[in-house]
């Protein structure tokens, strides 16, 4: 988490100064967010938090389109197929981006190829959630549960291939239990069908969590984070409950389509830069536990390799294949 946390705080500050000006005439219409997970996700929180402030900038509507599905790739290759010309967007998330070439025989789009890197957005933990009636109280008592239970677990994540499902694959393997993947698009029913008992393991981002944990139907074991986030102190991390060097980082960040001229991504970058260092931003974007990200296109870009190549041995290692 610290390099992760570094890094985002680092980009944020970093200097757009020298991003050439995008053309006079841009934007001439309507921008819009494509987003590859439903309303009230963590991705549309922050497509709509950033969106109104570029709204304002822009003096263009910024629209946010609603598409999830396919793991999310169902969005993003809308973006992908757009036209480049920097009016459709997307806020693209580790599974579609950097877990998806190596689980999918085929992608409709090749992320590396399609889509262009713009900006990272925000990045935060996973948290591993149960329901609120499960005996366990700390990780190693939930993972006695699990052993015991054999094949009857069913565990929820916001789609396959996301962080969600990778993450809670990566813990199975070391912590040595069995459970069937339920995949659902998005957070939010991911969430509800562990509420309603219907899955009973989810490792999620905690801001879609709340209104269940809230509602005394759900209850946090433990954070991805190497250390214990900010925003979670009293919850502890995987890896100090018994899984040392255990880390999983849920980030999203802005890509358009390739082919879009250098001028329009450096233009959007630098203003998404400067939204994601708004106070008002920030303050709210820290109340959903997400840690503002920032920086240039080919940061982004950097760090979007550097989670191929970890996530990429981790999958082939596991034989991981959604088709």
């Amino acid at each position: 988490m610290k390099r992760l946390t570094a890094f985002a705080i680092a980009c944020t500050f970093a200097a757009a100064a020298g991003a050439q000006s995008a053309p006079a005439s841009w934007p001439s219409k309507p921008v819009r967010i494509v987003v590859p997970a439903p309303a009230g996700s963590s991705l549309d929180v922050i497509a709509r938090t950033l969106g109104e402030k570029l709204t304002r900038q822009w003096k263009q509507p910024v629209v946010v389109d609603n598409k999830a599905g396919a793991g999310g790739m169902l969005g993003m290759d809308v973006a992908a197929k757009a036209a480049p010309d920097g009016h459709t967007l997307a806020i693209g998330f580790n599974g579609p981006v950097a877990f998806g070439p190596f689980m999918y025989k085929k992608m409709p789009y090749d992320p590396a190829k399609d889509l262009l890197p713009i900006v990272l957005t925000t990045s935060q933990p996973n948290v591993l959630a149960v329901a609120a009636d499960n005996p366990a109280k700390t990780l190693p008592e939930l993972v006695a549960w699990a052993k015991a239970q054999g094949s009857k677990l069913s565990y929820g994540s916001v789609g396959n291939g996301s962080s969600s499902h990778l993450t809670m694959e990566l813990f199975k393997s070391v912590a040595g239990f069995e459970a069937v993947h339920v995949p659902y698009a998005g957070s939010p029913p991911a969430a509800t069908s562990l509420g309603a008992g219907e899955t009973q393991l989810l490792f999620t981002v905690e801001p879609a969590l709340k209104p269940l944990i809230q509602a005394g139907r759900i209850k946090l074991i433990a954070a991805t984070s190497a250390t214990r986030h900010e925003s979670l102190k009293q919850l502890p991390t995987v890896a100090e409950s018994g899984y040392p060097g255990f880390e999983a980082i849920a980030w999203n960040g802005l890509f358009t389509a390739a082919g879009t001229p250098a001028e329009i991504v450096n233009h959007i970058n630098a203003d998404v830069n400067a939204a994601l260092k708004d106070p008002s931003v920030r303050d709210s974007l820290a109340k959903q536990g997400l840690i503002a990200g920032g920086g240039t296109p080919s940061e982004f870009q950097a760090f979007i390799d550097s989670e191929s190549r970890k996530w990429g041995a981790i999958i082939a290692k596991a034989g991981i294949k959604i088709d």
